[in-house]
């Protein structure tokens, strides 16, 4: 037995943050490490104590066992908790902190070591009885075995991964496969099985002790996936046949009993449109969508990992009863409508309505900084009531309501897929983006016309008035007088479209819309527009950031960027410019690039990495590069021109910018 005092958790953002509020509530000191990107972050804010890991890219700072360990000891921590990602799966850095003399708050390294490769520990499961897809020799693959899912043996997050429909493209493809596996995890084992087309991704929560006890925490759906990377998850996953379930829930403990495992641990599986379930891996950590669990089952999953991890037994024998239905929605920025682009920059408001059986994780606060070295995910929404219907809808209302002001968000995404048919009658698989996206991230039955006018009026109140917010300006439908209209311009983002809006500002000071039947203004101030729409009153609240202006009403959110009334020529750039679509690093170019030679239309020329995900700047089409601005290690922000493109006028032209690969 030991008593952990000090925990260091070596993470950063919302997992840190979940961690030490656990930590608070039982009166253990919290340790943070942080990267000079870091120094700011909510989570060194909020921890007791932290320290410096000099740097700012992961492999520096994050991914540096023995910084973090010799972190530790400086601190005075007599424990550390690796959070997920990053070192939470890494035996050789639960061997050195156990070296070290410190506390493990984490599995048996063995038991890492038997799941690090997903080729050993699907044979380790195949002794087990766990339920598993045939493996495929790529050598011998035939027409039959199509499609295949070619899948790295070391890490995950979609890395390393491809799916094959044709024979002809399977050694290239092993090849990509090979080479991104060893470039992100340092092994470029990959194996072949079957791809399940319209599977579903479902996982069993596992809690295990040092006396022989395994909890099976009940079943998550994590199907809405992007690339690989889960979106929206919930618990219990809806729509399992009894039988299924207790098939799933055997299958995990008896995974769990052939390594020995100990502490919180999660088995994944695929299961068929028919109900054929098949082991997929064991994730020796916390999952990022542990809350949906904790909340259906009323525990602390961190809470139980520490009582573990200071060699106490589980609480029972058996795992307290379930309750109701849960649903974890992930807030990311980024631009779902233009390939999951990750999104960098100020983020000035993150307001998530509060109230009961609503839950926030996150890593930020309004006035933090989004950059370009980490995971985009801004924080987890987590709605709990007692039916499936009631926490949808209850998630739904939260994020519709959520005042989140800076980088584009999914947002608007999550609360249509939390909405859709599909969705909402649970029929779920891990197809549903690629056969929903275009309409998820179609413009919606907004209305961002009356949004831009309620900001023009916000704007011309606060103009008159200095910006000094005196009490809300009060009249009713506006008179004919001989002032002449004035306009203010606007372009909606993400979508670029512009709105030209027309006003009076009469003698009386008051500024009246021009030219608006059913429009009546009730109330204005620089923040707050309410309008009366043909019978229907409206609220606008209204937030402002340079030449940005933030729009909130009932069910929808505007960003609108101010426009000059004349465009000035030479804010123009040139045509075939290819231009950074977001702030990062410039990791390498085109063999041979230089100014002056002859590109292809749809060929790669700069590949620029940030927040996890590479991105090919591609020639829109065939000519001649005569312009380079960029270099490997070049450090560039969103609007950088990176090269110009003189092209030929019969060219096809193509999008400038390509995501290849997200961690």
């Amino acid at each position: 037995m030991t008593t952990i005092t000090t925990l260091l958790v070596a993470n950063r953002g919302e997992i840190a943050c979940r961690i030490f509020r656990t930590c608070r509530d039982l009166g253990i000191t919290t340790v943070a490490v942080y990267s000079d990107a870091d120094a700011d972050a909510l989570h060194v804010r909020e921890a007791d104590l932290a320290v410096r890991l000099p740097g700012s890219a992961p492999a520096d700072t994050y991914l540096r066992g023995d910084l973090v360990v010799a972190a530790a000891l400086a601190a005075g921590a007599d424990a550390v908790h690796p959070g997920y990602g990053f070192l939470s799966e890494s035996a050789a850095f639960a061997a050195a902190v156990q070296d070290a003399g410190l506390t493990w708050v984490g599995p048996p390294v063995k038991a890492i070591e038997l799941m690090a490769s997903k080729t050993r520990a699907k044979e380790l499961m195949a002794g087990a009885g766990v339920p598993l897809l045939a493996p495929v020799d790529p050598a011998t693959a035939s027409a039959d075995d199509l499609p295949l899912l070619l899948k790295a043996a070391s890490g995950g997050g979609g890395r390393g991964m491809r799916i094959v429909r044709e024979l002809a493209v399977l050694p290239g493809e092993l090849l990509a496969a090979a080479a991104e596996a060893a470039s992100a995890f340092g092994d470029g084992e990959v194996f072949a099985e079957p791809y399940v087309e319209r599977g579903r991704h479902v996982e069993v929560q596992v809690m295990a002790d040092a006396y022989d006890t395994v909890w099976a925490l009940g079943t998550r759906d994590c199907s809405l996936q992007r690339r690989h990377q889960k979106v929206i998850e919930e618990a219990p996953a809806p729509g399992l046949e009894d039988a299924l379930r207790t098939r799933l829930h055997d299958a995990a403990v008896a995974a769990a009993r052939a390594v020995g495992y100990r502490g919180a641990g999660t088995v994944e599986f695929l299961v068929s449109a028919e109900g054929r379930p098949y082991f997929l891996e064991m994730n020796t950590r916390l999952q990022v969508e542990h809350p949906v669990t904790e909340a259906v089952f009323g525990v602390d999953l961190v809470a139980l990992q520490l009582r573990v991890a200071e060699g106490e037994p589980l609480p029972a024998p058996a795992p307290p009863s379930a309750s109701g239905h849960a649903v974890e929605a992930r807030l990311y920025a980024e631009d779902p409508a233009r390939d999951w682009q990750p999104q960098t920059g100020a983020l000035l408001t993150l307001e998530v309505p509060d109230g009961p059986g609503l839950r926030l994780d996150t890593g930020y606060v309004g006035g933090d900084t989004i950059g370009v070295h980490y995971d985009p995910m801004l924080a987890k929404v987590i709605a709990h009531a007692p039916t499936r219907t009631e926490a949808v809808r209850l998630l739904a209302g939260a994020l519709e309501r959520a005042r989140i002001h800076g980088p584009v968000t999914n947002r608007a995404l999550l609360v249509r897929s939390l909405r859709h048919p599909d969705f909402v009658a649970a029929r779920l698989d891990t197809g549903f983006y690629d056969r929903h996206l275009a309409d998820l991230t179609a413009p919606g039955d907004g209305d961002p016309a009356t949004a831009a006018l309620a900001a023009t009026l916000a704007e011309a109140v606060r103009a008159t008035t200095h910006g000094t917010g005196p009490a809300p300006t009060r009249f009713g439908a506006w008179r004919n007088v001989p002032s002449q209209p004035q306009v203010k311009r606007y372009r909606s983002e993400p979508d670029g479209a512009e709105h030209e809006i027309a006003y009076r500002t009469p003698r009386t000071g008051t500024p009246e819309p021009y030219d608006a039947p059913g429009v009546r203004v009730l109330a204005a101030t620089p923040d707050r527009v309410t309008l009366e729409l043909d019978g229907v009153t409206r609220h606008f609240s209204l937030t402002r950031d340079r030449d940005r202006v933030y729009v909130d009403t009932a069910g929808a959110s505007y960003t609108f960027t101010a426009l000059p009334r004349f465009t000035d020529p030479a804010t123009q750039t040139d045509p075939g410019s290819l231009l950074a679509p977001m702030p990062g690093t410039v990791v390498r170019l085109a063999e041979g690039l230089a100014a002056g030679v002859a590109v292809e239309a749809g060929q790669p020329l700069i590949w620029l990495e940030a927040m996890k995900m590479e991105h090919r700047i591609l020639a829109p089409a065939s000519g001649t590069l005569t312009a380079l601005h960029a270099a490997p290690g070049d450090q560039v922000e969103v609007g950088a021109l990176l090269a110009v493109v003189q092209e030929d006028l019969d060219a096809t032209p193509v999008p400038a910018s390509v995501p290849e690969e997200t961690a």
